[in-house]
């Protein structure tokens, strides 16, 4: 501490703060020169986070939908799978109710007592051919002049 001068004026002592502030403000800019960079950044990835979430909740409400419609197609592919095996027709099928599988054939059971079982009408036949090969309507059109000159 020998080479300890006092400060005698007020130019001495602002020049000497001016000197510390300024290795103050240096020290400050090697430690957190970055800062308004790691700023920016942390709101670019707010802001991502931010539309992310957005998105996320659009695709939860997306997929809720598709769960109600999935669910939808196998209760209605349930209830043509029991209606058919109570022997009702197909056009029946979305008539019975129930949640499961247990209280839909329930339902079938009591429509089905109340309809009787029907067999399946087996469609009419095709009096003009099927249309697979090209000769199947003069065929059918001689048949029908045939059982006319009988």
């Amino acid at each position: 501490m020998a080479d300890f001068k006092a400060i005698e004026s007020q130019e001495e002592l602002d020049k000497i703060v001016q000197e510390r502030l300024a290795r103050q403000k240096e020290s400050l800019e090697k430690k957190f020169g970055d800062y308004d960079k790691i700023k920016a950044e942390n709101a670019t990835l707010h802001q991502s986070l931010e539309e992310s979430k957005v998105k996320t909740a659009g695709f939860e409400k997306n997929i809720g939908e598709l769960n109600s419609k999935v669910a939808g197609f196998e209760t209605a592919n349930l209830r043509t799978k029991v209606a058919l095996e109570h022997g009702l027709p197909y056009d029946l099928a979305s008539r019975l109710v129930g949640d499961d599988e247990e209280s839909i054939s329930a339902d079938a059971e009591r429509l089905s007592g109340l309809i009787g079982k029907q067999q399946p009408v087996p469609p009419l036949r095709d009096s003009e051919g099927t249309g697979d090969d090209k000769n199947g309507a003069y065929e059918s059109l001689i048949q029908g002049l045939k059982s006319e000159g009988e």
